[in-house]
């Protein structure tokens, strides 16, 4: 849990393959017992997170630290409950309520614990945008990429995913 809520909080404005995977994994082989809320906290506690991360950036230090502690006081402590937690939509709300924390994250936030949903990011954007999509509100975009994904019968996270693999590939202009 400890490597889901920092991926999904650190990776927004990042280069996702050079800046935030590298300190996810770093995080799993450091902390491979931060596999629950609990856990994570703990290591959270006792250690220091900003080194591990190696970053120094308040807000999202802040962020990932007030992240697991809304969940934990939710009685969220694994992928499952966590899975499970964010079908309710107040407590979608109460993520969005942490400073940091926008819809992208969120939604993103169901993908990484196993839930088929569309984190619509700049690569998404871009790809709708060339496909002459005029929608810029994240709500519609997404809504555009989850009746795309149902009418093609394709799994919605997973053309999230190809649309993001495919864009974030490309050599830059």
């Amino acid at each position: 849990m400890g490597a889901v809520i920092c991926d999904a909080v650190i990776q927004q404005a990042r280069h996702y393959e050079r800046w935030v995977r590298p300190r996810v994994e770093e995080l799993k082989a450091s902390w491979p017992d931060a596999d629950t809320v609990t856990r994570f906290r703990a290591r959270m506690a006792d250690e220091d997170l900003s080194a591990l991360l190696r970053t120094t950036h308040r807000r999202k230090l802040a962020a990932i630290v007030a992240v697991a502690d809304l969940l934990a006081a939710s009685g969220v402590d694994t992928r499952d409950d966590l899975r499970a937690w964010l079908k309710q939509g107040t407590n979608r709300s109460a993520l969005l309520a942490v400073h940091g924390v926008g819809l992208k994250t969120v939604d993103y936030l169901g993908t990484l614990v196993g839930g088929s949903h569309v984190a619509v990011d700049v690569h998404l954007r871009a790809f709708a945008r060339a496909a002459g999509v005029e929608a810029t509100a994240y709500f519609d975009l997404r809504r555009i990429y989850e009746e795309t994904a149902d009418r093609l019968g394709h799994d919605r996270g997973g053309l999230e995913h190809a649309v993001w693999s495919y864009m974030s590939s490309r050599p830059k202009p």
